[in-house]
């Protein structure tokens, strides 16, 4: 039997982890993947500031409630949900459960393009 070998590794979460808290940033470019994603883990009241990507955003909420505003809409997910956003409309989210919110910010490009907005 003739087999090729895998280029297939995981990729540890402390290798990717944003800091020192528990949230995570895979840049796709550097793993040989298509896409990027953050992992997030917030506590009650934070998220990112107002910003925007050249590229559509996903966001799947795996546990806790989230307030998503994307251009003039604004929606409340939780657990099980997903969103997404259109490229170059600015758009943010804040946990505003009371318990930790987890959820994967899926970009749709190799590399992770932001800008902000504003300060926060």
């Amino acid at each position: 039997m003739h087999t090729t070998p895998s280029a297939l590794e995981a990729v540890a979460a402390a290798d990717i982890r944003i800091g020192t808290g528990r949230s995570r940033r895979f840049v796709g470019a550097e793993h040989g993947a298509g896409i990027s994603y953050f992992y997030v883990e917030n506590q009650p009241g934070e998220g990112p500031g107002l910003h925007w990507h050249p590229y559509p955003e996903t966001w799947v909420v795996l546990e806790g409630t989230v307030r998503i505003t994307v251009g003039d809409e604004t929606l409340v997910a939780t657990a099980g949900d997903t969103a997404t956003g259109p490229a170059f409309v600015p758009h943010c989210f804040t946990n505003v459960g009371e318990g930790t919110l987890r959820l994967i910010g899926i970009h749709a490009s190799a590399a992770i393009i932001q800008t902000f907005l504003s300060d926060d």
